[in-house]
This record gives C-alpha cells, structure tokens and sequence, in this order.
C-alpha cells in the first residue's frame, strides 16, 4: 500500500498533567517484561531463561496495561484526526487496552510491524474477533530532557533494497501524538541515559477489502 503519509505527528498536544497523571496510575499497576508475536501466549513470568533471552533480541522494555475511559476519551480524537488529515480513512471501531511503556537503560524494541498476519479469532472479548489491527498510537509521556536515546524511528523504502528511516522529531517534545498505520515497520532504539515513559494504543478494524 502507497502511503502519502507514514505516519502524523501531533506536536505537544496532552498537557504534563495529564502525561504525569498516566506516569503515576501506570506505576501503580502490575509491571511485566513486554513480548512480541512470537510470545504473545506465553506468561512473562514464566519464560525460560533461553525463553528471555531470545525476547530480549527483539525486544526489551517493562509494560502495564490500561484500560480506563479517562485515557481513551483523551487520545481517541487524535486517531481520528490523523485517519482524516493523512488521507488513510481506515475504518476502525474498537480499541486494545493502552500499553503503558517503559524503557529503561539499554532497553529497546528492535524492528517490527503491529499488525498481526491473520485477524483475531476465539479471543475472549469479541470485539476483537475478525478484526485486525489499524492504527496505532504512541503517546510521548517524558520530557526530551529526562532521557537520551529512545528515538522512535520509522523504515519506508524507496525500494526493496534501499531502506530510508524516518524521525518525526529529533526530540520529541512531552505531550506529543504519533499516529501511524500499524503495518509501518518501525522501532525504539536503545535509551543511553535516564528513563522514557510511553503510551502505546492499538485500534481495530475489519480487514481492508
């Protein structure tokens, strides 16, 4: 799919309260290793040390989910914002609980797509089921200054041998919005110093015809 934009960037939009406020309730809930694909059905307390070790060439980061109206109510409108004035105009209708991130010293998430290969099915919330994941949104909770490192980074392609990786800042400010097709590939590099806060959502949608 051709794209005129990758993704759509919302400069400083959600105001510190409201960054600190998701920092705070996210660091109140039950902090986890965050999978990928290929571990989706495991338990992270459960993994085996080459289990682990495996995850963490691909990716390493510590999460806890959300899923209050509260955070729905404030970033919804940026989705739909973005669905218009990038010209994507997917259809999408329902979202996956919020993905409250932390990346830590050296932590990381290599290279990846959040689109799965096939929409959900037997999930236990049927919302979900038939669908696949649309658009996804990254939430910037930190000051540019509390970390260094982290750059979120995006891959399009001139051709297929050609990669071009794309910022949408080079800092990205507190309170910033990028909302981008889940099938972009994308990744964070590894923070060098200090501790980047992010919100991540995924919302879905009937597979595209």
């Amino acid at each position: 799919m051709n794209l005129k934009n990758n993704f759509w960037y919302f400069e400083s939009v959600l105001t510190p309260r409201f960054c600190n406020e998701v920092i705070r309730y996210g660091g109140m809930q039950e902090e986890q290793l965050a999978l990928t694909g290929g571990f989706n059905l495991k338990d992270p307390k459960n993994l085996t040390k080459k289990e682990e070790k495996d995850l963490k060439k691909k990716r390493d980061s510590n999460i806890a989910w959300l899923n209050d109206s509260w955070i729905y109510k404030e970033i919804h409108p940026y989705v739909h914002m973005a669905n218009t004035n990038a010209d994507w105009n997917f259809e999408w209708d329902y979202s996956e609980s919020c993905q409250f991130t932390k990346y830590k010293l050296n932590q990381y998430y290599d290279w990846h797509c959040d689109s799965w290969n096939e929409p959900y099915k037997n999930h236990s919330n049927n919302n979900f089921n038939g669908k696949i994941r649309k658009l996804s949104v990254t939430c910037c909770l930190s000051n540019p200054e509390d970390y260094v490192g982290g750059d979120l980074e995006f891959a399009t392609f001139d051709s297929p041998k050609k990669p071009i990786f794309k910022k949408c800042a080079e800092k990205i400010p507190l309170g910033s919005v990028i909302v981008f097709p889940s099938f972009m590939w994308h990744r964070v590099k590894p923070v060098i110093e200090g501790t980047r806060y992010s919100l991540v959502i995924w919302n879905l949608g009937r597979p595209f015809k």
